[in-house]
């Protein structure tokens, strides 16, 4: 309604009820639940931004440098300011410090989830795919027979174009990016792991490059992402690992030995 009040919201709710404009929501399992809340502590708080912006503001910049030399190369910085600068940057470095090494046990409780569980071990087989992309995936789906067809996962999580059409007017759009945005952005990653990292060949990983010498690297990326999410998905269905084909067009799976 275009007016919300205490008046109309009843109304509405009621209009809702009776014309049955509703649907179910589903509730994650606890498992999921448990295992998600492992991923989301392990999420790190960047104190590099802070220190990079301490800096910036007396014209020092730290530039693009790896992880394990940015502690150096923000004490040499911050030694050319006051000392007053130097010594929020020092506390601010002890900050991450401690936080790098609390974020790797964390890790390794992820990585020890994942380890115990059959099914983030079967989806792991799968080129790209690594211990996060797995838990992520194996929480955001939760229960594989919830969907009847496995191109309908793609959907779910945003990973197919907009659609709209009226009259003469179909067109495709951009992406939808709806459903659980973590897991889009694991596939994500997953698939510019095995477009750019990948040396062994699978058929996968040729029709992804053959995407890419077309139409670049982005689209690319949607396209495999959107692939994976399918042959998960249905790796998942049938308990099959994935399969190196050099020949067909896509990967082909086959079923698990007992």
């Amino acid at each position: 309604m275009r007016n919300m009040t205490d008046r109309n919201d009843p109304r509405g709710i009621a209009q809702l009820m009776r014309l049955g404009w509703y649907k179910g929501v589903r509730v994650k399992t606890l498992e999921a639940q448990r295992l998600r809340m492992q991923l989301g502590c392990r999420k790190l708080v960047n104190v590099e931004y802070e220190i990079r912006g301490t800096l910036r503001a007396f014209g020092l910049k730290v530039s693009k440098i790896s992880r394990g030399r940015f502690a150096a190369r923000a004490t040499a910085l911050s030694e050319q300011a006051d000392a007053l600068i130097a010594e929020l940057v020092l506390r601010l470095l002890a900050i991450r410090g401690t936080l790098l090494v609390e974020y790797r046990r964390m890790h390794l409780l992820v990585v020890k989830a994942t380890l115990v569980d059959p099914v983030c071990r079967r989806l792991m087989t799968v080129p790209g795919v690594g211990p996060i992309t797995a838990l992520v995936f194996r929480t955001g789906v939760d229960d594989p027979h919830r969907f009847k067809r496995s191109r309908t996962v793609a959907a779910h999580f945003g990973i197919t174009p907009r659609r709209f059409q009226s009259g003469e007017v179909d067109y495709s759009g951009r992406l939808s990016k709806c459903g659980d945005r973590d897991v889009r952005q694991a596939l994500f990653d997953a698939a510019g792991s095995l477009l750019r990292r990948c040396r062994k060949a699978c058929a996968l990983r040729t029709w992804g490059l053959r995407i890419m010498k077309r139409s670049g690297i982005q689209k690319a990326t949607v396209a495999v992402a959107r692939k994976l999410a399918v042959i998960m998905h249905r790796m998942w269905l049938d308990g099959s690992e994935f399969r190196w084909s050099r020949d067909a067009s896509v990967p082909a799976l086959v079923p698990a030995a007992k």
